[in-house]
């Protein structure tokens, strides 16, 4: 009697024992997939172009349902939301005397040699930036989400988010089931395989003597498990001009948008991180990243005393054989739309600057962080349930201070030569005021303007 052949035995085995066989199988299956088209290319540093390709097929998808979005709200006569992404307000570079002048010249007949010191038309200049500045804010604008004017199928991004169609929808729930069934639960386990690695590389690399060695192999392992992180994320990163990435001895600056900015730039380079010591999960990470690679890390107590930070920073960076030191010096994250105040303490300790200036592309996912919304976990699911995370990085050449600067003048000229390469919006604001009221500074020195313009008048007319 002939026995049944294999496929006909496994057709036989029991209901449960058949679910838990093709469980086994599909779970070898994927992470055999996740080892060869993910993992292993990430240790070596190359792509399939299997990521891009899936940014171009999702750009097509895109434009077909905002055209679809647009001709559906046109044939229903609902008006579209359009986002003004140069404010509502046009504003001219003007000083504050030269719009008094034009204010009191348009109203007063008189010549502007015979004015008093004050007339009550001023009162208009006042009460109209205040308006202004009510009306079309270009600061707390810049800790919320930026709104997209086409629609990347994702409701959380688009104020025009309704039922146009049920084509429209049918496609929208069938992005969900992709981002949620099927994208959410691959990340989540490329970032716990990247973690888990790059503890457990960090540990055992942290045994080993000191030596050349040992930075081989901390340089490789931190590389592999942030190059899998961003895998993770689906991230889809273009580098520019890497001759300028920074150097040993030096202080690597960047805008600041995200958490995952660290990521970003740690995978294409090896950095000192500095920042504070956290507990939990955290904590773990940052005891095993120290012993591989010579960190900054200071106690919750330290962080406020600036002279010894600096101290510390000054040590790291006057040894030339230490690693770049990764720092965002707006010490909070915008929205990716501009760059604001940098806080000087950075730039005072005479080190080689190494600006690098990093945008993102909105339309895939928001890699915005409003801190004051979202926690860290719900950040993360956010980032992990969006459709890829794509930017741009340029790395800009060495800055150093000059002889006649002071570090404000410095950080400014930094500030700005990232924000022109990364075609942000240059502001003077601080980024502390996302949860700060504005200091009376702030309002001192426009009184101080005004009193002076005030005051330089009737100097004016008295030596005359």
């Amino acid at each position: 009697m002939a026995l049944p052949g294999p496929s006909i035995m496994f057709l036989l085995l029991p209901f449960d024992s058949l679910i838990v066989n093709l469980l086994g199988i599909s779970l070898t299956v994927l992470f055999t997939l996740l080892l060869v088209f993910i993992i292993v290319p990430a240790i070596f540093g190359v792509s399939f172009g299997i990521r891009k390709l899936y940014m171009k097929t999702l750009l097509k998808i895109f434009a077909w349902a905002t055209l679809r979005m647009e001709r559906g709200a046109k044939e229903k006569n609902h008006q579209l939301y359009k986002p003004y992404t140069n404010g509502i307000i046009a504003k001219d570079p003007t000083s504050l005397e030269e719009e008094i002048k034009e204010i009191r010249r348009s109203g007063s007949s008189k010549a502007l040699d015979n004015t008093p010191e004050f007339e009550l038309s001023d009162i208009f200049y006042f009460c109209r930036k205040g308006m202004e500045t009510i009306m079309d804010d270009e600061v707390t604008k810049r800790f919320s989400a930026e709104e997209l004017e086409s629609w990347n199928l994702l409701s959380r991004t688009n104020y025009n988010f309704q039922y146009i169609s049920l084509r429209l929808t049918i496609l929208w729930g069938l992005g969900v089931l992709i981002r949620y069934c099927f994208l959410l639960p691959l990340r989540i386990a490329l970032a716990f395989t990247g973690i888990s690695l790059l503890v457990v590389g960090t540990t055992v690399v942290g045994y080993l003597p000191n030596g050349r060695f040992k930075e081989f192999l901390s340089k490789h392992v931190h590389l592999m498990c942030y190059r899998i992180c961003v895998r993770a994320l689906t991230a889809i990163i273009t580098y520019h001009d890497r001759k300028n990435r920074p150097r040993n001895g030096g202080i690597c600056v960047a805008n600041h948008t995200s958490p995952i900015d660290v990521i970003i730039l740690a995978s294409d380079g090896y950095y000192a991180m500095v920042g504070q010591v956290h507990g939990g999960l955290m904590g773990v990470i940052q005891r095993a990243m120290v012993k591989a690679c010579p960190h900054v890390w200071f106690e919750r107590s330290e962080v406020k005393d600036r002279h010894l930070v600096a101290k510390r920073l000054t040590e790291h960076v006057q040894d030339k054989s230490k690693l770049p030191i990764l720092i965002f010096p707006e010490g909070t994250c915008i929205n990716n739309t501009s760059v604001m105040m940098f806080k000087k303490g950075s730039f005072e300790i005479g080190a080689t600057v190494y600006p690098v200036a990093i945008k993102y592309d909105p339309q895939f996912g928001d890699a915005f962080w409003n801190s004051s919304k979202y926690g860290m976990v719900t950040y993360l699911l956010r980032m992990m349930t969006s459709w890829a995370i794509v930017c741009s990085v340029w790395y800009l050449p060495p800055m150093t201070r000059e002889t006649d600067e002071d570090a404000v003048q410095f950080a400014n000229r930094v500030k700005s030569a990232i924000a022109r390469q990364g075609g942000l919006v240059d502001l003077l604001w601080d980024g502390g005021l996302k949860r700060e009221k504005v200091k009376d500074a702030f309002k001192e020195e426009q009184q101080k303007l005004y009193s002076k313009m005030i005051v330089g008048n009737h100097e004016d007319r008295s030596r005359s």
